[in-house]
């Protein structure tokens, strides 16, 4: 019997960000969000997206639930922002990720 292998933490994590960044809205607010050097109100955001407030909650929340943004509430409003220091190690797992499949596929060929 082969022995089963765990699953390595940086392994889970990239497909926890995958996962989170597996809708064009949410690619669009990570994208917007990054962009920018100050925090994003959730009404702006709403008032350029083709989505509704309750759908726009839930993709914030999936993002938030990642840990690549997170909220701040300055009542009656939430204001966004990327959390910088996971929006580094998304980053960081992604290049790492790309660049040695790339370097294995280009290095078996």
């Amino acid at each position: 019997m082969d022995k089963k292998i765990e699953i390595p933490d940086d392994v889970k994590q990239i497909a926890d960000f995958a996962k989170a960044m597996s809708h064009p809205v949410r690619v669009y607010i990570l994208k917007k969000l990054s962009s920018r050097n100050s925090c994003c109100y959730s009404g702006d955001l709403v008032d350029e997206l083709p989505i509704g407030r309750s759908a726009l909650s839930q993709h914030l929340k999936e993002l938030k639930h990642a840990g690549l943004i997170q909220g701040e509430i300055e009542a009656p409003f939430i204001k966004y922002c990327i959390n910088k220091e996971n929006w580094g190690k998304l980053k960081t797992a992604f290049s790492e990720y790309l660049f040695n499949e790339v370097d294995d596929i280009i290095l078996k060929h």
